[in-house]
């Protein structure tokens, strides 16, 4: 996928009361999900052919609990683009297909300049009101990649945790979760930088967003990255890969190497409870002979079984 891209006392100790407020929130959020175990969703990032309306009943029809709106720029759900009304209907919608917001992805780099920066707090922004808009009741989830180049990771990592401490101001505030995802082509790109900026960070307001497909293109073992991303993962992607970091190839669940019977017997075992997502890469949904509907449709029949074999998730009421 090719997404690119001193507080006074006062005002210290309203964030830390925020802070805590969130991350509560977060945690009966998960004991809630707890008996139904996870919520297995598909992205509308892979619908974009379709109208936001039929893309939902689709979704509902093949039997996915729940997906994630795409709302960067000129996408159908940008937060610019929809007045209160069009907020209103958009819930309607999600409420009367059964559908949960699993989250919202937005394409924003902290590696930006100073003008981009600002106007990405802004966007990170509107991400969360329309989050809360569309479901006033829970805490919002906005997954971004982080852009850069892989190379340049030593030399970007202390930039970007200045920044990043910008966007955790902003999520606490606006009681929201950023989900940051790691990218093989980003110069966040393995577990070890994820977790290194999460111990720099130490926020409740910016957490992980896991994708081996990333991981598996470097040949990081599958066990080894979910143990070390795990413990601060709110957000997973599963999509499939062939190729290597150098020449990468994504694609849909079932057709690469992923050994998902293992991978969600690790997620069983740790414990996880949080959205599980299916991602189209752009590689994919780009193509003129791409079919959302049967891409939704093949990705849930692959997936949905073993993870009801594995116990993450029962059968749909």
């Amino acid at each position: 996928m090719s997404r690119e891209f001193a507080l006074s006392r006062r005002g210290f100790l309203k964030t830390g009361l925020v802070a805590s407020a969130v991350l509560t929130n977060l945690t009966v959020q998960a004991r809630a999900a707890e008996p139904t175990g996870v919520s297995f969703g598909f992205t509308l990032y892979g619908m974009r052919k379709l109208p936001v309306k039929e893309a939902l009943r689709v979704c509902s029809e093949i039997g996915y609990d729940s997906v994630e709106i795409a709302c960067m720029p000129d996408w159908p759900c940008a937060p610019e683009s929809l007045a209160a009304i069009d907020r209103q209907e958009l819930r309607k919608q999600l409420n009367g297909s059964r559908l949960a917001l699993a989250s919202l992805m937005e394409n924003v780099s902290p590696l930006a300049d100073d003008q981009a920066h600002a106007a990405n707090l802004e966007r990170l922004k509107r991400a969360c009101g329309l989050g809360h808009d569309l479901v006033p009741e829970t805490t919002p989830i906005i997954e971004t990649v982080l852009g850069g180049q892989p190379a340049a990771w030593e030399q970007v990592r202390d930039k970007m945790v200045a920044r990043l401490q910008d966007w955790a101001k902003l999520a606490v505030a606006e009681k929201s979760i950023i989900a940051l995802k790691p990218h093989v082509g980003g110069a966040l790109h393995t577990p070890e930088g994820a977790t290194w900026l999460m111990d720099q960070l130490k926020s409740p307001g910016l957490r992980l967003a896991y994708d081996y497909s990333h991981f598996e293109l470097r040949n990081i073992p599958l066990k080894s990255s979910l143990e070390s991303m795990l413990p601060q993962t709110v957000f997973i992607h599963v999509k499939d890969s062939a190729g290597t970091a150098d020449k990468v190839q994504f694609l849909l669940p079932g057709d690469g190497r992923t050994k998902y019977s293992d991978y969600f017997q690790s997620l069983k075992t740790a414990g996880y409870r949080g959205p599980i997502v299916v991602e189209v890469s752009g590689q994919l949904h780009t193509r003129p002979d791409y079919d959302p509907v049967q891409a939704a449709r093949r990705s849930y029949a692959h997936l949905a079984p073993l993870l009801q074999k594995a116990g993450l998730r029962l059968p749909r009421a």
